[in-house]
């Protein structure tokens, strides 16, 4: 059989480890008769799954017969590319029609006698959600790594709108924490302040264990063995499990090497570049001591509180630091130590 990870970004893998508490609390809130949020945002560091999860979601939906769900690009005119999608849909486009919607200003369809033509496509969209609404039906829009861009923000000022007409229309955004607090703090755009933002966690340990145990045979000690050098990291699970299925003669410290450098390239050597050289430094520090006591660390560092609490904070946001232990700090992702252990002469 082919090999099960992949290591892709995006796909759904044929292994693939459901966040069930995150899946059922937006399948669950979207599906309710009246819905308390028609609005998730998806976070965490690159590779943690942001983009699987809502695809997960996006195809649950897909399958039930009054959903409507698609992809939209924040690179691009979100409102005309909605509208055309939507035109699109041959169930809907007979609706249009029968509801005599003239979108031939627009490029959309050809013209209605005795119906004015849409101009405007905030309008256009409007007026198909109105009758989608109408017509029992519900849709998801699903927009991956967004930023903070007029593309972006005139999309969302439209949809806040579509929300305030109770229109059935929901919304699943995924980025980077820095991309999306920034989006979330515009000013004219508050119902994305109130949004709830899922942070994604690492994975869950004993379903990495059970996945390796099962699709490896391994005994439940090396099966561990292999869920610690993941660190529960959504990507690492993958990458790991892609190389012991093309190496299952080898034993796991031989494939090291190349885990890491896969690793590196394809995740590590972003986030390093996205970074300050005082959160080097911070980090640098930490691999070099190896201290995890963060009064120690401040002072190694010759730091005031404010100012180390400053890059811990950013750090953390960037989900490169573990703070759940009170005065501790510890590395998030996996052999990311060694890493940093690489590239301290750059700093």
């Amino acid at each position: 059989m082919p090999n099960p990870f992949t290591i892709s970004f995006g796909t759904t893998p044929a292994q693939y480890i459901s966040r069930i508490t995150q899946t059922n609390q937006i399948l669950e809130s979207f599906t309710a008769e009246r819905s308390a949020n028609q609005v998730f945002m998806l976070t965490g560091i690159r590779g943690c799954g942001k983009t699987v999860l809502m695809t997960d979601i996006s195809e649950r939906l897909r399958s039930e017969k009054n959903w409507i769900v698609l992809e939209l690009s924040p690179e691009r005119d979100m409102l005309a590319a909605l509208a055309a999608n939507l035109y699109a849909i041959p169930e809907l486009h007979a609706l249009f029609i029968k509801a005599k919607l003239n979108f031939s200003a627009l490029g959309l369809g050809a013209s209605i006698e005795n119906a004015a033509p849409v101009t405007d496509y905030e309008v256009a969209v409007d007026r198909m959600l109105e009758h989608l609404t109408k017509a029992g039906k519900r849709l998801l829009i699903t927009v991956d790594e967004v930023t903070n861009t007029p593309n972006v923000k005139v999309f969302a000022a439209a949809f806040q709108i579509y929300l305030r007409k109770s229109y059935q229309v929901y919304l699943i955004m995924t980025g980077l924490y820095d991309n999306i607090y920034d989006l979330q703090n515009e000013k004219t755009l508050t119902f994305l302040y109130r949004a709830p933002k899922i942070v994604l966690e690492p994975l869950n340990y004993t379903a990495i264990v059970a996945h390796y145990k099962k699709v490896f045979e391994l005994e439940n000690e090396r099966a561990e063995e292999m869920a610690k050098l993941t660190k529960g990291y959504s990507y690492a699970f993958q990458v790991l499990g892609y190389l012991m299925w093309d190496s299952k003669d080898r034993n796991l410290e031989d494939i090291l090497p190349e885990y890491d450098q896969y690793l590196e390239e394809y995740i590590y050597d972003k986030i390093w570049s996205e970074l300050s050289e005082t959160d080097k430094r911070v980090l640098c520090k930490m691999v070099e001591t190896g201290e995890t006591n963060v009064s120690i660390l401040r002072e190694k560092l010759d730091m005031s509180t404010s100012q180390f609490s400053v890059y811990r904070d950013r750090l953390k946001r960037k989900g490169l630091l573990n703070t759940s232990q009170y005065g501790h700090i510890s590395l998030y992702l996996p052999r990311f130590d060694n890493y940093v252990r690489n590239h301290a002469d750059f700093v």
